[in-house]
């Protein structure tokens, strides 16, 4: 598991939207064929709410064992590789700033089908549409970097009944 970080949150910044894009540019070129498409979801995704400057990144790959044989392909671009890490079907990697320490991004990667995928795309969507309920979300990101502030695992844990409870309701309003 990937120890905790400082949680530092920035203003949204619109450059967020080249780098994620820049960086699924990388990722195309090591993962080939077996890529379907990269979504740039989480907070850095959404305009109007702080995020933490870190890229959250959704390839969706068509096979995960195809994707495991390309584990150092992916280790080669900077990623370090942590598996399921507590979510079956799910792939994780984490990169880090070489000269700095800081992590830059970090990847979800699911295979076509797989329903994270859509509860993923309904939160950030949900949010883009639900401008008040992003606001309310921002805020409570805001307390719970408060109570949290050098420990990101404790953050996220600090969000999660309410993420939970969001993405419900973002999923009923993606069906619809």
């Amino acid at each position: 598991m990937p120890p905790p970080i400082k949680v530092e949150l920035l203003p949204h910044d619109p450059d967020w939207l080249h780098l994620a894009n820049a960086e699924a540019r990388l990722l195309a070129g090591a993962l080939g064929p077996n890529l379907r498409i990269i979504h740039h979801i989480g907070s850095t995704a959404i305009p109007g709410i702080r995020a933490k400057p870190i890229l959250d990144l959704m390839p969706v790959i068509s096979n995960l064992a195809e994707l495991d044989k390309r584990q150092g392909k992916i280790e080669a671009l900077g990623y370090d590789w942590w598996g399921e890490l507590g979510l079956p079907g799910r792939r994780y990697c984490t990169k880090s700033d070489p000269d700095t320490g800081h992590r830059t991004a970090q990847l979800h990667f699911y295979a076509d089908g797989s329903t994270e995928i859509k509860r993923h795309l309904a939160f950030r969507d949900y949010l883009r549409a639900h401008p008040g309920l992003a606001a309310e979300y921002d805020r409570l990101k805001g307390e719970c970097q408060r109570r949290h502030p050098n420990d990101s695992h404790a953050y996220g844990d600090c969000k999660e009944a309410w993420i939970m409870n969001a993405e419900a309701i973002a999923l009923e309003w993606y069906k619809a």
